[in-house]
């Protein structure tokens, strides 16, 4: 949607890698006309183009349509998908009909609650409960920051806009790799505490690292 998205892409230093999460909303002709595709690859287990798809807003067909065209022009690019509990069975099937197709389709675990059910592998299980709040040193390894620049500790805070650390367009702004004091343990968000693969795809990683300072 950003007017400048192109010219971001072809202007960024060299040496920095690139990769784009997207529902392929953007004019796909403009951007194989002028993006090359060696600009977006590089050496990881992974696509660079990593296209977001959402069965309830999106048709599978278009969006192969789009995926195969852009594959065919040498860029790495491949699909993702949560495994929602309700769309599961036909996220399953568009990942054999991507497959057939020579598309890397690859599925996430959901995270979070539906019909009643915590779903999600998470290394501190009751971090996402909202039973009691707890008091904690948190530390993470992510770099948050929102659509003002603003940065934050943790998605919690981040989608309430709360515990703001600093803006990166300020001079002064510093990231710190530190532990922080946080009273909302309990009330995490998913993304934070589920158990996933780091970027070399090795399964195991977690975003926080969590000290606590009361006993139970």
């Amino acid at each position: 949607m950003h007017p400048d998205f192109i010219y971001i892409i072809n202007n960024l230093k060299p040496e920095l890698n690139i990769d784009i999460l997207t529902n392929l909303s953007f004019d796909i002709e403009k951007f194989i006309k002028l993006v090359d595709p060696g600009r977006i690859k590089r050496d990881a287990p992974y696509s660079s183009i990593r296209v977001s798809y959402h069965p309830e807003t999106m048709d599978l067909e278009e969006t192969m349509d789009k995926v195969l065209k852009i594959l065919k022009k040498g860029y790495s690019i491949g699909i993702w998908s949560v495994l929602h509990p309700y769309y599961k069975e036909h996220i399953l099937k568009a990942q054999e009909e991507c497959k057939k197709e020579g598309i890397d389709f690859r599925t996430k675990e959901f995270l979070g609650e539906y019909d009643g059910k915590l779903y999600g592998s998470y290394k501190y299980e009751d971090a996402c409960l909202k039973n009691t709040k707890r008091n904690v040193l948190c530390k993470t390894t992510e770099l948050l920051v929102d659509p003002q620049a603003r940065v934050f500790k943790c998605h919690h805070d981040m989608y309430r806009g709360i515990n703001v650390l600093g803006k990166l367009s300020d001079d002064n702004f510093k990231a710190e790799d530190k532990y922080r004091v946080c009273g909302d343990y309990g009330f995490c968000n998913p993304c934070d505490i589920k158990i996933k693969t780091n970027r070399f795809q090795e399964y195991g990683h977690t975003s926080v690292d969590i000290k606590f300072l009361d006993k139970q």
